[in-house]
């Protein structure tokens, strides 16, 4: 969005040179620009916590992240630790997930604790998850089973090779 705004205002000034009847629009674009260039979400004070990372163990790094590298398609990004106990992969800008190699507690993953992307076409999606042969389901587990939310989203859910359960949405 930032940059679809910041493409506009290079328009609009291009058109402008700075008249009397282009000085509003202008105080416009700023004020509703102005937040975008903020740091935080605004509320809270300036030094209010921005999500960075989430990390997850697991039993078998490389088990693990092929699947995060293939099934997921996410994007293995630089660390600074240099050893093959961590493996980062990029999940938005400025967002990483850290999948790190350790003697995990064995645990049945409740679905209600999940990480959650969105993908343009779930179809799509789902159809890549098939030719992998991976299990995916709605909430209840009920497999190959699209679950719509009141909002109309649509999602899926599945689990790594740890048992972390990963939801999939079409949200935009």
């Amino acid at each position: 969005m930032f940059n679809q705004l910041n493409k506009k205002m290079k328009q609009f000034f291009k058109r402008c040179h700075f008249n009397n009847a282009c000085f509003k629009p202008v105080l416009l674009i700023i004020a509703i620009a102005l937040p975008y260039f903020g740091y935080s979400q605004n509320t809270g004070s300036a030094n209010q916590p921005v999500f960075n990372h989430a990390a997850l163990c697991a039993h078998d790094l490389n088990k693990t992240a092929a699947f995060y590298a293939t099934v997921l398609e996410l994007q293995k990004i630089h660390h600074p630790f240099n050893d093959t106990l961590h493996v980062w992969f990029k999940i938005g800008e400025g967002l990483a997930l850290h999948v790190i190699q350790g003697n995990c507690p064995q645990t049945v993953h409740d679905i209600s604790i999940h990480l959650c992307f969105s993908v343009p076409s779930l179809d799509l999606f789902m159809k890549h998850l098939d030719a992998l042969n991976v299990k995916y389901g709605d909430w209840n587990g009920k497999p190959k089973i699209v679950q719509t939310r009141p909002d109309g989203v649509h999602q899926i859910y599945l689990q790594d090779p740890d048992g972390f359960w990963i939801e999939v949405n079409d949200a935009k």
